[in-house]
This record gives structure tokens, sequence and C-alpha cells, in this order.
């Protein structure tokens, strides 16, 4: 478990340890994309513990926050999904999130990440490139409801932050 202030705020992030957490991670999910995963994707994809994984972040009365889900697979690191509440945004939440996930990543062995990300993101496209993501091209009609363009960025591991 790793302990994050910002703002006087505190969280905490960690794996996720009992499927109980899913219907929050859900309702984030809600929150966040037109089209969300649904409780049986992501149970499906709990599945297969040794290639995907799942971060949850918390608040001091631990709730879900924000949460991040990844595949490992050889050398390679596959953002899917990564959202905050709109209520915890703007805070350093999310940015705390995927540099932890990156390092988690970097020690199970990977050498680079990718994602995709809407187009019209600016605001993950930010943090994103924030981070060291770059283009690295375009995934046409990738998201529907509405339908749009994704940009697939990618990273170096490990991140080194200035």
């Amino acid at each position: 478990m790793t302990v994050i202030s910002s703002d006087s705020r505190e969280w905490t992030i960690e794996p996720l340890a009992s499927l109980d957490d899913i219907d929050r991670v859900i309702e984030v999910e809600r929150a966040s994309f037109t089209k969300p995963w649904t409780r049986d994707m992501y149970l499906a994809e709990l599945e297969n513990r040794d290639v995907s994984f799942l971060y949850l972040a918390r608040n001091h009365a631990r709730d879900v926050i924000a949460f991040c889900c990844f595949w490992k697979i050889f050398d390679e690191l596959h953002i899917n999904n990564l959202a905050v509440v709109p209520e915890a945004r703007g805070r350093g939440l999310g940015t705390a999130l995927l540099l932890h996930v990156l390092d988690q990543g970097n020690r199970l062995g990977a050498h680079r990440a990718l994602l995709e990300v809407r187009e019209s993101n600016v605001a993950a496209r930010r943090l994103y490139e924030r981070l060291g993501f770059a283009v690295s091209g375009t995934r046409r009609a990738y998201y529907t409801q509405p339908t749009e363009d994704a940009l697939l960025l990618t990273a170096r591991l490990p991140i080194l932050l200035g």
C-alpha cells in the first residue's frame, strides 16, 4: 500500500484485494466514460491475474475514488482504464495513481507502456504527456458513443521525473 498526500488530503493506492470493490470501480467508471466496462468485463479480466492488474485509490474513509486497470504482457504495460471520480479530479490523484502503476509495471519487467486516449480528451493527454508519453499512432474510430479516433501513446519505462 502506498500513501499519497496532496492539498491536505490523503489517499492510499493498493491492488484490488476483494471483488467486493468491483461495484465501486463500476461507479467510478460510469462517472468517467461514455461507454463504461461492465461488471462481467472486469470479472473476466481478473480471471487472468498473472496478466491483468487493478489498482485502487482510496480516500481517508476507504472509499474507492480512482482506479487503474492494466495488462502486463511480456515487456509491455498496456493501460486499459484510468479513472478518478469527478469531485477528486485536478488534485494530483490521477498522476500519483499512474506513476504508481508505471512503477509497478517496471518492477514486473515492463520496459514500455502504452495506452489509447480519445483525441478530444485534452486533460488526459496533458497528464500522459507530462509523464513522458508521446503519440505513436492513431486508431481510427476506436471509440464509440460518440465515435472518435484514439491516439496511441507510448512511453519508455522507467519514467524518470525531473
